[in-house]
């Protein structure tokens, strides 16, 4: 029976006795509240009373009686059954199914008397008191009607065709209960009973006896869900089979009977690529091909209560297909015989595609071995000479073929893409690149017909496996990343980048069908994860191919997710922060196609214009200075009045403190002394670290501007440390003056009074010149990631400001700190930031 939603409510604690049997109570151990389950799946409270359990002449065993507290009526009086499934719940509670439909609970006052009545019910049931529920949930008014199974077993009717019915009766019935159930197979398998039913179907059918054979597929079905594996021998074994699958053609449910023998025998032919010369082995396919059949196409779909009963059915299955598997795998001469025709010029190609479709399905078995017997599975069919064969088919013109070896191709990349590559790069010292594996792999990626490339994203998805260092082998001897790799971009990227460099020769894609982009997207995506795990071998590739030049073509293309992946690509490239693709940027003034593409873009707000956006703070983030001088000195017109981020103005901001330290070399000194100054951070909380940051890079800033003129030659200690000291008392007027800051910026109109609003009254912002600049990479206030932009061209920026506008102290939960390791280059960072202080001190004054 169902179980209740929710527990019933907890019994309420009462002072006073109460009367049992008219004595007095004052024991409040045994005091219970009844409830029973209503439809609606609620509790009812049926009164409050003091159970017992006692010897109950009429009920013929021990019960727990209940009477009530206020009069002494009897609440509740219920045998204590065998059978029954007895909870215990949250320690003072009892539920059980009295009848169908009609659940029971006792809510004790205390948990000492709920353990003495749960003892009572326990000694009842011959079960450990420790256990929380007595037995497995079952249907009791099915097994009141058995005794245990000490008893004598079930007795099936005689198999008559005029008793059909009361079997189909009697299996029905034995289903829902599992000690049924039990009994039932038992006499099935003891009597012989199934081989006298199919005869009994042989006389239906002669008789056309419609409703015998309705009743016969009830019975087979209800075999069937009995879930016993010497059911499944004996009506699965050559001699059963086609007749059960008989029985299940006459569904009474259908207005006609299915032709499913019919199917077996005439449509369905079997097909022996290789001669079997083992019996058993060839009955054995036999039998696990119409078992599938029966699984699949004849009994119906199982209900959710019926999935688990058909579990054995799905054993029988499997253990078949690794009996198949282990007995080819055996059977060296079928082997040799086939890799021999598969490889053979003079094989015809039905034929040829018959064997291809045999070892792709004899794959598809292999899955279902252990992982030790797979081992043994792959190496044989590598000692056999798969690969080579592989190559070879691959190399033939019958597209379903190749389809049918590419998928094997799957399998053993899967299973050991070392044994891949090993093989590759030994036959690349023999073959041309054209008929190497891997590169006949890229050729039928590269040539999918599919319109939505299903193929291709599949063979892409193994070249990926492939190439990727994390599953490469290192050994004492040898590296396998740096062999195959120097192996796969001499011999193979030439291909793979092919159809880029021929679509890329002009200023914009020379095809741009939806076919070809899509194909492009795949190799660049392959790129990028080049880029990301092969560090100097594509890196050569690129700035020697003058790669990232070809695929910024594809900015230009009316598809966006293309133009997406060419930015991503160059962003991956950017990220690695490394000097040598720089200068190769620089060179060849690679961000023109980006700049482009952000123009063209306009004012939409998409996510075009948000990863191009993002490019720009990453440098700007980083600090990237040679990038960040590239971009100014010569995309600076073109990008200026970009103002609902204030990404492009820090990158000139940072490149004018670039300029500022070039043109005063003299400032290097000072830093050198302030460093050798510094007070050195200990442990502490970040909320200390922070404030310290904050308070020395304002103590630099009043030294800048009270102490340091930029004329001076000579600086004593004491003149640099003075300002620290007095910093306390000075702090006010600071805060006015940063304050007066932010008004000038709103009435510039660059920033709404939203905004200002989100800085506390110390924050700095970085929108003007008189800002601090604490806003380097290695500040602490420096932002882990750029904000999004606004939307461009809307009529009311505040909003978008806000979430746009990275500072170095505002925008609080947009601050990422760098760890305590990067002591010296956040000081380094800081220092530099005193020639900006005195600029703007200068400047106001």
């Amino acid at each position: 029976s169902p179980r209740p939603d929710s527990a019933p409510p907890a019994i309420e604690s009462q002072s006073g006795g109460c009367r049992v049997a008219g004595s007095r109570m004052t024991d409040t151990r045994r005091r219970v509240k009844v409830y029973t389950l209503n439809e609606d799946r609620q509790w009812d409270d049926r009164g409050t009373g003091h159970v017992s359990s006692c010897y109950v002449e009429r009920l013929k065993g021990m019960s727990l009686l209940v009477r009530a507290e206020s009069d002494g009526s009897l609440l509740l009086e219920s045998k204590i059954n065998p059978n029954t499934a007895y909870q215990k719940q949250q320690d003072t509670l009892i539920v059980w199914s009295e009848a169908e439909n009609y659940d029971l609970a006792l809510s004790f006052q205390e948990k000492a008397g709920c353990d003495e009545i749960w003892e009572k019910i326990c000694q009842v049931q011959g079960k450990d008191p420790s256990v929380d529920i007595t037995q497995d949930l079952v249907d009791e008014s099915e097994e009141e009607r058995f005794d245990d199974m000490s008893s004598p077993g079930l007795e099936l009717p005689s198999c008559e065709l005029s008793r059909l019915e009361e079997i189909a009766e009697l299996v029905a019935s034995s289903l829902p209960s599992p000690l049924r159930r039990e009994k039932l197979a038992l006499a099935l398998e003891n009597e012989g009973y199934i081989k006298k039913l199919l005869e009994i179907f042989h006389v239906c059918e002669d008789l056309e006896n419609i409703e015998g054979l309705h009743h016969l597929y009830e019975i087979i079905k209800g075999i069937f869900l009995l879930n016993r594996t010497a059911l499944f021998e004996v009506m699965f074994s050559e001699e059963c089979i086609m007749d059960v699958i008989g029985c299940l053609e006459y569904d009474p449910s259908l207005s006609q009977s299915r032709k499913h023998r019919e199917f077996l025998t005439k449509t369905a032919k079997f097909k022996e690529v290789i001669p079997i010369s083992d019996p058993e082995l060839k009955q054995k396919i036999h039998q696990t091909y119409r078992v599938q059949y029966i699984q699949d196409m004849v009994l119906p779909t199982p209900s959710v209560f019926e999935e688990n009963m058909l579990s054995t059915l799905h054993s029988f299955i499997f253990f078949n297909k690794v009996e198949i598997v282990g007995m080819l795998q055996e059977d060296e001469k079928f082997l040799t015989d086939l890799f021999a025709q598969l490889t053979d010029e003079a094989t015809d190609e039905e034929k040829r595609q018959e064997l291809v479709n045999f070892l792709k399905e004899f794959c598809a078995f292999s899955q279902t071995l252990q992982p030790q017997n797979r081992d043994a599975f792959f190496k044989t069919l590598s000692n056999m000479g798969i690969l080579p064969a592989l190559e070879v088919i691959l190399g033939m013109d019958d597209a379903q073929v190749r389809s049918a070896a590419t998928d094997i191709f799957s399998y053993l990349v899967e299973y050991n893409p070392s044994m891949v590559r090993e093989f590759v790069m030994q036959e690349a010292q023999q073959n041309d690149d054209d008929i190497l594996l891997i590169n006949l792999i890229i050729e039928h990626m590269i040539c999918d017909t599919d319109p939505e490339l299903g193929g291709a994203v599949l063979l892409m998805g193994l070249l990926r496996t492939l190439v990727d260092p994390e599953n490469m082998l290192a050994t004492a001897n040898k590296t396998e990343k740096t062999e195959f790799l120097g192996f796969f971009y001499k011999h193979c990227m030439h291909v793979l980048t092919a159809p880029l460099l021929a679509n890329t020769t002009e200023d914009k894609p020379s095809k741009d069908d939806f076919q070809t982009a899509q194909l492009l997207a795949l190799i660049l995506e392959l790129l990028t994860f080049c880029v990301e795990h092969h560090t100097y071998h594509i890196k050569n590739y690129i700035i020697n191919k003058d790669i990232l030049r070809r695929v910024l073509v594809l900015m230009a293309s009316k598809h966006a997710f293309l133009a997406l992946c060419a930015l991503r690509f160059k962003r991956k490239i950017i990220g690695l922060k490394d000097e040598f693709y720089n200068r190769y940027i620089m060179k060849s003034f690679l961000f023109e196609p980006v700049v482009k593409a952000f123009l063209n873009n306009g004012s939409r707000y998409n996510l075009m214009n948000s990863a191009i956006i993002e490019m720009f703070e990453f440098i700007r983030v980083e600090d990237i200075k040679s990038l960040t001088a590239h971009v100014i000195e010569n995309y600076w017109k073109a990008l200026e009045d970009v103002d609902y981020v204030q990404t492009f103005k820090g990158l000139k901001l940072r490149f004018e403190q670039q300029r500022e330290r070039q043109d005063n070399p003299k400032l290097d000194s000072m830093r050198s002394i302030l460093r050798n100054h510094r007070y050195r951070r200990d442990a502490r909380t970040l909320e200390d670290e922070e404030e310290m940051w904050f308070n020395t890079d304002e103590d630099d800033m009043e030294d800048g501007e009270a102490v340091v003129p930029p004329s001076d030659k000579t600086k004593n200690d004491e003149d640099i440390m003075d300002p620290i000291s007095k910093f306390m008392e000075r702090k006010k007027l600071k805060e006015s003056e940063e304050k007066e800051v932010l008004l000038k910026t709103n009435l510039s109109g660059r920033q709404s009074p939203s905004f200002k609003l989100s800085f506390s009254s110390g924050t700095k912002s970085n929108l003007t010149s008189q800002s601090s600049a604490s806003n380097l990479p290695g500040s602490p206030g420096s932002p882990g990631s750029p904000g999004s932009p606004g939307s461009p061209g809307s009529v009311s920026k505040s909003t978008s400001q806000m979430a746009a506008i990275t500072t170095k102290g505002g925008l609080v939960g947009l601050v990422d700190y760098p760890d305590d390791d990067e002591e010296d280059d956040e000081d380094e960072d800081k220092e530099e930031t005193l020639p900006l202080s005195k600029k703007a001190k200068l400047e106001s004054s």
